[in-house]
């Protein structure tokens, strides 16, 4: 009986050691704005303008074409008192459908836009990912948030050491 009792108060107290150390041992945490690294990232930074470039010769002839059809609108009711009945409906018409074709034509647009940078967010958010687990490891982080963080200290933010391990990948 002694002897159970001598086991039972070892296995209590190693228990309640294990237990003690682990309390001691605090949990690390940290928050990245995945955002701002993205944004602020040399990567991220080359992909804006990579979109930039892409995209804004289409934006400048969608731009022409929108400003071309307010000019013929402009004529169109400048000319109107002098013009036939049938002549006005034909040009309205002409105004209407180049009007719909422009309304199209920047509804794809946009949609390449999106795509574009869907693609480059895509390629962005798994370089960053790398990085942060790759921080979180050299750090012993035990746990990092990436969105919905309602408040944490800066020295918990480690939004700057993630923008430089994206820097530094190749």
């Amino acid at each position: 009986m002694k002897i159970r009792l001598g086991q039972f108060l070892f296995a209590a107290a190693l228990l309640l050691g294990g237990a003690a150390s682990a309390q001691a041992q605090q949990l690390k945490v940290g928050y990245v704005d995945t955002q701002r690294v993205i944004n602020e990232c040399v990567p991220g930074k080359a992909a804006q303008s990579r979109l930039q470039e892409e995209f804004s010769k289409r934006r400048r002839a969608l731009d022409d074409q929108e400003s071309a059809l307010g000019a013929a609108a402009a004529q169109l009711d400048k000319d109107a008192p002098s013009l036939s009945e049938t002549e006005r409906t034909r040009r309205g018409r002409d105004l209407a459908d180049q009007g719909r074709a422009l309304d199209r034509a920047k509804r794809q647009f946009e949609d390449d836009l999106e795509f574009r940078k869907g693609q480059e967010y895509v390629t962005l958010k798994e370089r960053v990912q790398r990085a942060i687990k790759a921080v979180a490891q050299e750090r012993k982080i035990d746990l990092v948030f990436v969105e919905h963080v309602a408040f944490a200290k800066d020295s918990a933010d480690l939004s700057a050491v993630v923008i430089d391990a994206v820097n530094a990948q190749r």
